[in-house]
């Protein structure tokens, strides 16, 4: 089957429509959900996967971290992967990847293999998820663009409602005796059911031209940011010893080489894995920088939050799922209003940052009036304005930062932001679980009083960085380009 719905319809040729289109966006939709799940599934699942097969603290934190890093490093590589060697196989590829992943963190004995096997679900998604964008431009006609892009919205809206808390209540109905296991294995019927479909549904689809594969700027990445997180991670466990330190200038370093071979080989004529120029743009530069502090409070909050509903306040894991939905719904509202507002540009987002800052602070007084003995209804309304916060902000932060590029800049832009989004995911559970477990001690059996300490600072620093988001935000273009077109 092959998708010829990329012909150019101003040319005046017939247009013949893949008659499985809307058949191929459900396949799509799936991958989207396998990855929205599992992303944050962690949150609710760590403490009980932890008093099941052991593990330190960090293993928590690399739980949410490396499945993020794995996909940020990943998706750099992913879409052009695609764009070599048909859309079709390497969303295949991918999914069945991640459905392999996904078994193997459900059959794990140890934290080493179940860190492991969230790494492999990072890195198969990173090939699975950026396919589909491509082969949604090619199968629908411009008409029908908007509608196809449009059903993002509510899966992410969905899966951001219904992850936590089917995470919670797989862990406390236990079923089949799997206990948290099948947070994962409950992927291997959605994942077989999309490489079934997949191969039925999905249309080849190939790249006129596509660019060549920078292996070494890939590795190059991929070495800088784990150099980066491995020792936000683990230092803290063990004492923060001086090579910890050099870890962290190595990274410096190894990042600046990758510059310096970007540069070399954009001069040579030849592919780069992220175009040069871009950063000479103060709009795009200024963007990475939001997307870097803002993905990573919201990831730590996430994270911390999840932590503490359950070790420090002693809900079920159902229970703290449960506590997530306001936030969620927040989100989604968030997401609505911003529709409306969408002609005050930059705006939007300064508003969102200052939203979800108030209701970050919020959750931190409703803490400390209510103490040990808070409840879900208490903390909603401060997490509904956080969510709605967060929804206004991350609504136009892609389009927005994308008007500072050229055109033809915007694939390669698009790309960079979403990896950056990744990537400031696992630096929030890096950096903010580490200060969390920092003021814990080195038991997570603390007392009350510790926790409540705990859970205090780190919101204090989650606004800190959404108040370092707001100033940065300053540097974005005033408003998105009016014929750009939506990323997702």
């Amino acid at each position: 089957m092959t998708a010829t719905a990329d012909a150019n319809p101003g040319a005046g040729a017939a247009q013949t429509l893949y008659r499985w289109r809307w058949a191929a966006l459900f396949v799509i939709l799936a991958g989207e959900i396998l990855d929205l799940l599992d992303a944050l599934i962690t949150t609710i699942a760590a403490p009980t996967i932890r008093a099941d097969i052991g593990g330190s603290a960090g293993m928590i934190q690399w739980l949410a971290a490396g499945y993020t890093l794995a996909m940020a490093v990943g998706l750099i590589t992913g879409g052009r992967l695609g764009d070599l060697y048909g859309r079709k196989r390497m969303f295949l590829i991918g999914a069945a990847g991640f459905t392999a992943g996904s078994l193997l963190c459900g059959l794990a004995v140890s934290p080493g293999m179940l860190v492991g096997a969230r790494v492999l679900q990072g890195l198969f998604g990173a090939v699975m998820l950026p396919q589909g964008i491509g082969m949604i431009k090619e199968m629908f006609p411009p008409k029908e663009m908007g509608a196809a892009f449009g059903a993002f919205g509510p899966v992410m809206g969905l899966s951001s409602v219904g992850g936590p808390v089917l995470a919670g209540w797989l862990i406390d109905a236990d079923l089949f005796g799997t206990g948290w296991r099948m947070i994962f294995l409950i992927n291997l019927p959605v994942g077989i059911a999309a490489l079934l479909a997949g191969l039925k549904f999905l249309p080849e689809s190939k790249a006129r031209r596509a660019d060549r594969l920078d292996v070494v700027g890939a590795a190059l990445a991929a070495i800088g940011a784990g150099l980066l997180v491995y020792p936000l991670v683990q230092g803290r466990e063990l004492g923060w010893p001086a090579w910890m330190f050099a870890l962290f200038a190595s990274s410096a370093a190894v990042f600046a080489v990758f510059v310096w071979y970007e540069l070399r080989k954009q001069r040579a004529g030849g592919d780069p894995l992220i175009m040069p120029s871009l950063f000479r743009k103060r709009g795009f530069s200024g963007g990475l920088a939001v997307g870097i502090v803002f993905f990573s409070g919201m990831a730590g909050f996430a994270l911390v939050f999840g932590l503490y509903t359950q070790l420090g306040l002693g809900y079920s894991p159902f229970k703290a799922g449960m506590a997530q939905i306001p936030w969620s719904l927040g989100i989604v509202v968030g997401f609505g209003l911003a529709q409306a507002v969408t002609r005050f540009g930059r705006k939007v987002i300064h508003g969102g940052t200052v939203i979800m800052a108030g209701g970050v602070l919020g959750v931190a007084a409703t803490l400390q009036a209510a103490g040990v003995g808070v409840t879900p209804w208490q903390l909603a309304p401060a997490l509904v304005v956080t969510g709605i916060g967060m929804g206004l902000l991350m609504a136009p932060f892609f389009d927005t930062v994308l008007a500072g590029v050229e055109p033809h800049e915007t694939g390669a832009a698009g790309g960079t932001l979403t990896a950056v989004q990744q990537l400031g995911s696992a630096l929030g559970a890096a950096v903010l679980g580490t200060i969390f477990f920092q003021l814990l001690g080195d038991h997570l059996a603390a007392s009350g009083a510790n926790f409540e300490h705990a859970m205090d600072v780190t919101l204090w620093v989650v606004a800190g960085m959404l108040a370092l988001s707001f100033a940065v935000t300053f540097l974005l273009p005033k408003h998105p380009r009016p014929d750009q077109e939506p990323v997702h």
